[in-house]
């Protein structure tokens, strides 16, 4: 039987989608909608003469399922805030609802308490969206899955590994090793190299101190290969830039490095191009904020992967078959 809600003259209505964006992913969301062939949705935005922020829909989206996207990228906490302010404001307007999109979801490394007297600040972030009113999170790789379980509703993960081991195999043609640059990373590592039909190598890494890596030891042959470094992110780069180094100490031919996202905070500039790195391929889930003449920085996009994900949640089909039920980590 039919809610009177749903007719109108006799018709059904067809739920409306809705894509607003903030100022950090605007590159990217624009070509996200020009998949899904709709346009973006108009907002006014506005800063009070202390810095606050405000924004304004110009258009209804009462009754509509609304896309928020925004990416955590720097400055990360005015990136937070902008999207919990347009969701809210989506809120009040009446969306029927809303999505929060984060192609990477900022202090998503804060996920524990490693010492006393910590935060977990992954799940503030969390509870911050959640808050303003986001009934569904979509994020592009986590540092660590259980962040979903921060979340008391549907948390689609995401995955760009497809899209950058079909790069990467294009462009090594086999015969490369990945390596992961730590312990933490074997598992991902390993999921690259089935993917790309390469060998696995993994690098005993040390960390000091807070972005401060040292590489002490390479288990697998790396000598005259190919070598990959693989990470979620590359922050600092001080553990590619140790990894890579040792990697050439090892007799490696090449080493690259790809990761989903690309924060390339200071120091990474001066790092990288003293670094022993040829390569580096990311994903444009966060905007390029540096340019390098060595090592050359690769970008692959992952718009058409949003794309499908936004088209299943707003046709209510399944997000996983995208990856074949392979995008948990």
């Amino acid at each position: 039987m039919l809610n009177w809600q749903q007719v109108f003259d006799g018709e059904i209505m067809e739920k409306r989608l809705h894509i607003l964006s903030g100022s950090h992913s605007i590159d990217l969301v624009q070509k996200v909608a020009k998949r899904l062939k709709s346009p973006l949705h108009p907002l006014k935005m506005e800063r009070f003469a202390n810095g606050e922020i405000k924004y304004q829909l110009e258009e209804s989206v009462r009754g509509g399922n609304v896309f928020v996207f925004q990416t955590h990228s720097q400055p990360v906490n005015d990136a937070i805030v902008e999207q919990a302010i347009i969701i809210d404001a989506a809120k009040r307007a009446s969306a029927k609802n809303i999505t929060a999109v984060c192609p990477y979801l900022g202090y998503s490394r804060q996920d524990r308490k490693a010492y006393g007297r910590e935060p977990i600040t992954a799940r503030l972030v969390i509870d911050i969206l959640a808050m303003a009113g986001a009934d569904r999170i979509v994020a592009v790789n986590l540092h660590s899955g259980q962040t979903q379980g921060f979340f008391n509703g549907p948390f689609d993960h995401l995955t760009a590994l497809p899209v950058l081991a079909k790069y990467l195999k294009k462009k090594f043609n086999g015969g490369a090793v990945v390596v992961s640059p730590d312990s933490g990373r074997v598992k991902l590592a390993d999921r690259y190299a089935k993917q790309i039909g390469a060998d696995l190598a993994i690098v005993h890494k040390r960390r000091a101190e807070t972005n401060k890596a040292e590489a002490l030891d390479v288990i697998g042959e790396v000598a005259g290969r190919d070598c990959i470094i693989v990470d979620d992110m590359i922050d600092t780069g001080g553990t590619i830039c140790a990894a890579a180094d040792l990697l050439k100490r090892r007799g490696a031919r090449s080493v690259s490095a790809a990761a989903s996202h690309g924060l390339f905070s200071p120091p990474a500039q001066q790092s990288l191009a003293a670094s022993a790195i040829d390569s580096i391929v990311v994903s444009d889930t966060v905007p390029l904020s540096i340019k390098l003449s060595k090592p050359k920085i690769e970008v692959v996009s992952v718009a058409a992967l949003l794309a499908a994900a936004i088209k299943a949640i707003h046709e209510e089909s399944s997000v996983s078959a995208i990856f074949d039920g392979s995008n948990q980590i």
